[in-house]
């Protein structure tokens, strides 16, 4: 009998297919207030598991968190006019609180760098007091997980003495921190670049990307980290005493990602069946089901389940035989969990159960006595595997060309371009951004980062993008 289908089938619609599977994997449902979205507990799970993972990896950088307020005076706004009119379209104003009219609008915040100067400028007076390295994990409002009004995000700020020292934070935020943790953990192939002056971050001398392409070719900024120079210190007047005796002004960085991140996931590793979670993320690597509601079978699955907790494996147990175990096994394969361990009345009786893997797509018959032993190694190679098939699916419909029009032909086709940047330049640019297509990031020849928009030999990645 064929399998019945639970979600739209990506090639027939893909953003169908997304929303059906942030629905049916019970990650996220529309709020009341338009653009805005309550993240179900399964889906909070993933966030959390995110925030774990990046929060260690920024404080191995020096960096502590911190907190700043939602509402910005508007006045703060007008100190950063390049900051400003970048956000200016998509600013939420709050005019009046407990009944009355406020004395000076507040600005529900789009990004914190405003209201972070202004405490800067009174944390930092010496050079005793730099690197001021903080972070802080908080909601903004700006427009399910990829263009809502408010989404969660964590955004780092720092002050640096020199414009050297920032422009090394940034570069190691960018690869160690946000990078490290794409491949590592979420298992996403991603390519490191600079954005150009046109898709730079508003305020920023430099901004430093990682995209990433999704399953139906098209691209996710994924995080970015900015040099902002001297932009913002002068204008919040942030500066220090240096060992000279002189008033500098500080070099500063903020970088930040979202939970856009879960929208990545889905996008990247899902399938026509639902999410693929990879087993480094996932908080639930295992579950252990019954398929019947056999006493001595839900002794066993509840044994099995403890036997590989011991050995380090994230184990769910399922025993609730009082629903049908097709509907289970769909609802587990749907939100993506990378191993089921099935175990039936026969199976107990050969000592066996099935291994079912969801990112590999393999079934097997496993003896039990094996799989404590066996399945930290399955969880490594489907982990592997997911990374492997993300840079595959990239390389295959990534085309090198040399004009702009062929550039098109690529990104309509449902494909990256890479274009040498001195043949595109900012001209070609704005040509492809009239046909909705974007230089997602500049790279050099051997997929490092260029120092320059100009550098010899800068290559323009370019697509279609989300």
């Amino acid at each position: 009998m064929a399998k019945a289908t639970v979600l739209t089938p990506r090639a027939d619609d893909f953003p169908r297919w997304y929303q059906d599977l942030i629905s049916k994997a019970e990650l996220a449902d529309n709020g009341p207030v338009r653009g805005t979205m309550v993240i179900r507990p399964y889906g909070y799970g993933l966030w959390e598991r995110m925030q774990a993972e990046m929060d260690a990896r920024i404080k191995a950088t020096g960096t502590q968190n911190a907190y700043f307020p939602l509402l910005i005076p508007q006045s703060y706004l007008a100190r950063e006019a390049d900051h400003v009119e970048g956000f200016a379209p998509e600013l939420a104003v709050v005019t009046h609180g407990g009944g009355k009219e406020l004395e000076e609008p507040a600005v529900v915040r789009p990004t914190s760098e405003m209201i972070v100067n202004e405490y800067f400028a009174k944390w930092v007076q010496s050079w005793r007091d730099l690197p001021l390295l903080v972070n802080q994990w908080a909601n903004v409002v700006r427009r399910l997980f990829l263009r809502t009004t408010e989404f969660l995000w964590q955004e780092g700020h720092t002050a640096h003495a020199t414009r050297e020292e920032a422009r090394r934070f940034a570069a190691h935020i960018h690869r160690a921190v946000y990078e490290d943790f794409m491949t590592e953990v979420l298992a996403m192939d991603v390519v490191a670049g600079r954005k150009t002056a046109a898709e730079r971050f508003a305020g920023a001398e430099n901004t430093l990307t990682l995209e990433a392409m999704m399953g139906d070719g098209k691209a996710l900024q994924m995080a970015t980290s900015h040099e902002l120079g001297q932009n913002f210190a002068r204008a919040f007047h942030t500066s220090y005493l240096s060992k000279d005796g002189t008033r500098e002004l500080v070099w500063q960085t903020s970088w930040g990602s979202t939970t856009r991140m879960i929208g990545a996931l889905v996008m990247m590793h899902g399938d026509d069946a639902g999410l693929r979670v990879p087993p480094r993320l996932a908080r639930t690597q295992a579950v252990v089901l019954a398929v019947k509601g056999d006493d001595a079978v839900v002794a066993k699955v509840r044994e099995v389940g403890d036997r590989l907790r011991a050995a380090g494996v994230g184990v769910h147990v399922d025993d609730r035989t009082d629903t049908p175990f097709g509907r289970r096994a769909v609802d587990w394969e749907l939100k993506g969990v990378p191993v089921r361990v099935e175990i039936g009345p026969r199976d107990l009786e050969n000592g066996t159960a099935m291994l079912v893997r969801r990112i590999s797509g393999d079934k097997e018959s496993v003896p039990l006595d094996g799989l404590a032993e066996r399945l930290p190694r399955v969880l490594e190679e489907d982990q592997s595997l997911l990374l492997v098939q993300s840079r595959e699916r990239r390389e295959s419909r990534t085309a090198e060309v040399s004009t702009r029009e062929e550039a098109l032909e690529a990104a309509a086709a449902g494909g990256w371009a890479r274009i040498p940047w001195a043949a595109l330049g900012e001209e070609g640019e704005a040509w492809l951004a009239g046909h909705a297509v974007t230089v997602r990031c500049l790279v050099a020849e051997d997929g490092s980062v260029p120092e320059a928009d100009d550098a010899p030999g800068t290559v323009a990645v370019v697509a279609r993008a989300y």
